[in-house]
């Protein structure tokens, strides 16, 4: 798609946080997008508050989608590329974390984070591929971490989920990019969200904020199409000493 074209997105784990930012970012820049999150209730109040925002209620839609439910995933790609009239957008954020050492992880943990973070962007974007030929093109952007090259104690899981997303989105890239799909992952740092993990502290001034990786992945968007920004790592400026 042309530069000046709106976007038609889907965002997954908009319901809040970065997420959330992202869907912001599209609509106040005239795209159309399709919200998803697991929570109805957070996931309604949401969509309908951005509705309200773009002035136009059929810009924005939702979802109550759990990303590992690969039917699902097939509807909600299917639902917002007829909505849409289109898809050229899809922005895989929902993830979630379990920060526990090895030993005392259950299956259940290893499961919910490994198949969010990764299975269910493969989902999405397997989904979403043929959808976006069809429209000509688009991006797919993952959100994944810093933790995806930086490991610690208690992070097996998610570490191992993020640098999973990393290789996932360069493989990717290489085999799309001729089909006018160009893929970046955004590797951010400490977000202040309700996200919980090992730098959860009282004190979030020093944090990112989630509009600073909503302005990174709309950056990508804007890039003329001669350009792939392949992997962007963004973290805070000042980090607690």
């Amino acid at each position: 798609m042309s530069s000046n074209q709106s976007r038609r997105a889907i965002v997954t784990g908009a319901s809040r946080g970065i997420g959330l930012a992202i869907a912001q970012a599209i609509v106040a820049d005239g795209g159309s997008v399709m919200m998803t999150g697991r929570d109805p209730a957070r996931l309604d109040q949401a969509v309908r508050e951005l509705q309200r925002a773009a002035g136009d209620a059929g810009r924005v839609c939702g979802a109550a989608v759990d990303v590992r439910d690969l039917p699902a995933v097939r509807k909600l790609v299917a639902d917002a590329a007829r909505q849409f009239d289109g898809l050229d957008t899809l922005i895989n954020n929902a993830g979630v974390g379990a920060f526990v050492e090895v030993a005392s992880m259950s299956d259940d943990d290893w499961a919910r984070v490994i198949d969010t973070n990764l299975t269910g962007v493969f989902y999405c974007t397997r989904a979403a591929i043929p959808e976006m030929k069809k429209s000509g093109g688009g991006w797919i952007i993952n959100i994944a971490s810093l933790a995806g090259r930086n490991y610690f104690p208690g992070g097996a899981a998610y570490c191992a989920s993020k640098a999973g997303l990393v290789a996932f989105s360069e493989s990717l890239m290489q085999e799309v990019r001729f089909d006018n799909i160009r893929v970046s992952v955004v590797m951010p740092g400490s977000v202040a969200t309700e996200f919980s993990g090992p730098m959860a502290d009282k004190d979030s001034s020093w944090k990112l904020s989630p509009d600073d990786v909503a302005e990174a992945v709309m950056d990508l968007l804007r890039h003329p199409g001669r350009s792939l920004p392949s992997k962007v790592e963004i973290r805070p400026s000042r980090p607690v000493k």
